[in-house]
């Protein structure tokens, strides 16, 4: 069981036999009242504990993670509940869409999943998608284990360099999934065999030119798993590594761009996608702010700096669907893109992509950076603080 603060505590139930208890136990009229009112069913009154054995058996028990003078009281076995302190209410539904920022689908899709459940697809043609992608998250899946085995074994090691060089520890590289792709055509191709060809190349992984045999699309460069809302990975980013190791096919040498993601595919559609919201929503919720970067390099420094409540959409203009994703967690998101001119041109295409949308309780607010700085800098010169 979870009670205050993340460790876990010891579970105590105990049993009230109705027939001895007197309606003035309760403090509530209408709970008195529906208990005079009860109907008297079998009751083990004669029932004696003879022993109290260990057991192996394991039960999860769900209840809320609240402050300390918070008291949440779960009602029923479908998590309906409501906290005493701050008026929260509802069911599980309720705390998936308004605590992990899901729509109404997804949040049934979580708890379906958590259950071991499948949700009837709405037709045949739905079904043999759902199939398709769930096929298409194994070889993402995958290819997310090979990169992370690269970059924390040997051949990692000149990567894990460049990492520290940008301060980023280890445990925050591992919480973002970070990998790396080898300089090679053929890595996560040999990686990704026994998925075939075709499923690479749906899922991004591989490119096919013609009759050609396919080929690696990420080659030296560090790997960053993109999930979507629920934490599912459904596509990479790759920055581009000046490394030795990284210099021969110009997968991600010289020459190349410096960021690559994975192309639109039936699991990743970039402009339906914030990066981190998945470990966002949750932080957003709780400081009341959500903050829009230009890079998901930007947003893993941020979370280094102890800021955990940022996201950044994917190499585009914010699209009214990233705008409508961060509305869902906050009313008044904070844009703090690079200060170079670069960055300010893409402040102002999401202003004015917002203004149309724009309604009473939600808005934008803006942070403005230095000339030539990017958050990386900011944090790095003033620590968390500086967006505070």
């Amino acid at each position: 069981r979870k009670g205050y603060g993340d460790r876990a505590s010891a579970l105590h139930r105990i049993h009230f036999v109705g027939s001895t208890l007197h309606p003035s136990l309760f403090l509530l009229t209408k709970h008195r009242s529906r208990f005079a009112a009860r109907t008297a069913k079998f009751e083990r009154l004669r029932w004696v504990v003879q022993s109290v054995e260990p057991t192996t058996r394991h039960e999860e028990v769900y209840c809320a993670q609240v402050p300390r003078h918070h008291a949440f009281a779960i009602d029923d076995n479908i998590l309906t509940g409501n906290c005493f302190g701050c008026g929260a209410h509802g069911d599980a539904i309720r705390w998936m869409t308004d605590h992990r920022g899901l729509s109404f689908i997804d949040g049934v899709k979580e708890l379906a999943a958590s259950a071991g459940m499948e949700l009837p697809a709405p037709d045949p043609r739905a079904a043999k998608r759902a199939e398709r992608q769930l096929g298409l998250r194994d070889v993402i899946d995958a290819a997310q284990h090979w990169f992370a085995d690269n970059l924390w074994g040997d051949a990692g090691e000149p990567v894990r360099q460049y990492i520290q060089s940008r301060g980023i520890s280890r445990r925050t590289a591992e919480a973002f999934g970070m990998g790396f792709a080898p300089d090679r055509r053929d890595g996560v191709r040999s990686a990704l065999s026994r998925f075939g060809d075709a499923m690479g190349v749906e899922a991004g992984m591989l490119i096919s030119v013609d009759d050609k045999q396919p080929y690696d699309r990420f080659r030296g460069r560090l790997m960053i798993p993109i999930r979507d809302a629920r934490g599912r990975a459904i596509g990479f980013g790759g920055r581009a590594l000046d490394l030795p190791a990284t210099r021969n096919s110009g997968g991600g040498g010289e020459g190349s761009p410096k960021y690559l993601n994975s192309p639109d595919t039936p699991l990743f559609d970039k402009g339906r996608v914030l990066f981190n919201l998945d470990r966002a929503a949750a932080a957003a919720r709780k400081s009341e702010r959500l903050i829009i970067v230009e890079g998901y390099m930007d947003v893993i420094a941020l979370a280094e700096a102890g800021l955990a409540d940022a996201v950044a959409p994917l190499g585009t203009a914010l699209t009214e669907a990233q705008l409508e994703l961060a509305w869902r967690q906050v009313d008044v998101p904070l844009l703090a893109f690079d200060g170079d001119a670069a960055g300010q041109r893409a402040a102002m295409r999401g202003a004015m992509r917002a203004l149309p949308l724009l309604r009473p309780g939600r808005s934008l607010a803006f942070f403005r950076l230095p000339q030539g700085k990017d958050p990386d800098d900011i944090v790095r010169g003033g620590g968390a603080d500086a967006f505070t």
